[in-house]
């Protein structure tokens, strides 16, 4: 793609798909793309070091529910950072616990 960006489709599971984007990243920073059950497949894993969550005051209908069945303190997550602005409520979560 313009940019540079390169896409990888990776069909064997949540742990291979984050494999090949580390070895792809080459050190750097790695995120995660998807909806819902995307999210929350990798949190339920453990894989999720940070999360930010921009949270704005906009109706869009039922929707999924993000924290659905997450456990997030048990998971090990706490919020770290928290800001206000006019238009949406960002809150950083992240996790203490170490990375494999």
């Amino acid at each position: 793609m313009q940019g540079g960006t390169v896409f990888h489709f990776v069909t064997n599971g949540i742990h291979a798909a984050l494999q090949s984007a580390h070895e792809a990243a080459n050190g750097k920073d790695v995120r995660l793309g998807g909806g819902v059950a995307t999210i929350q497949q990798y949190a339920r894993a453990g894989l999720i070091d940070e999360m930010h969550i921009a949270i704005c005051p906009v109706l869009l209908g039922s929707g999924e529910n993000l924290f659905c069945g997450l456990d997030l303190v048990r998971l090990g997550y706490e919020r770290t950072e928290h800001a206000a602005t006019p238009n949406a409520t960002h809150i950083v979560l992240r996790t203490a616990r170490p990375r494999p």
